[in-house]
């Protein structure tokens, strides 16, 4: 296996992150520095920054379909037409054909699912469902009481109300917010109409799968226990 191909199926990057590492002399393999193009066989230790990596015990075997979660950064579109530069697909670059369930936008960074399963999408999607999604939001002034109770009530957008949400102070320039709907860059249109702009924007949470600690542009599998909670009675996996 090629070694930017074996450092992407860790989840650790992509093949193209992978290229750049390696380039960067940030990889070794078996304790020598690695070069572009090298072959990674079984039993070889592969480091990055002097720190070991492996490969995850694959779950695939036990499943139809494929379902990670990512934490996406800024720039990397949600799409899967690429022909757009950037797109989520070839960022994760997966030997299954996956695409993203919803989406986070361009300047948006942190949680997003990926499957190869088209028969959920609408499951978890459902905006009747009440799915939570929550997020860390940075903005350009101080966040006052006024503002996370008006927030929270519901603001006009796209010539509708938002639905009500739950909105809480965690730094002075910062909130947290929490949705059941997911309206075309709700959170950015919502703070402009109250005056403020929104200058970070990171998605730590969907239903019952956190962020955690997942390094931005790494992926990891879901685990049993997370997909039962996203889909409910939902055996067909």
């Amino acid at each position: 296996m090629r070694l930017n191909k074996f450092i992407s199926e860790t989840g650790y990057c992509s093949r193209r992150e992978a290229d750049e590492l390696i380039i960067a002399g940030r990889v070794t393999l078996d304790g020598e520095l690695a070069v572009t193009g090298a072959k990674w066989l079984e039993g070889m230790i592969v480091c990055v920054d002097d720190e070991e990596i492996k490969l995850r015990v694959t779950i695939k075997n036990k499943r139809k379909h494929v379902y990670i979660a990512l934490n996406k950064p800024v720039g990397i579109t949600c799409t899967t037409d690429q022909n757009i530069k950037g797109n989520i697909v070839d960022f994760v670059d997966h030997q299954e054909r996956i695409f993203p369930i919803g989406r986070l936008d361009k300047d948006s960074e942190g949680l997003i699912l990926l499957t190869s399963n088209g028969d959920i999408v609408n499951l978890i999607l459902r905006s009747e469902n009440n799915h939570e999604k929550e997020y860390l939001v940075g903005v350009n002034k101080a966040v006052s009481d006024d503002f996370v109770r008006v927030m929270a009530r519901g603001v006009r957008v796209h010539n509708q109300m938002t639905k009500p949400c739950k909105v809480s102070i965690f730094a002075k320039y910062g909130f947290r917010i929490v949705l059941t709907q997911g309206l075309n860059r709700q959170i950015r249109l919502m703070s402009e109409a109250l005056g403020y702009k929104v200058t970070q924007l990171r998605r730590v949470r969907i239903i019952n799968v956190q962020l955690g600690q997942l390094r931005p542009g790494a992926w990891r599998n879901l685990t049993d226990k997370e997909l039962a909670g996203l889909l409910p009675g939902f055996k067909d996996w």
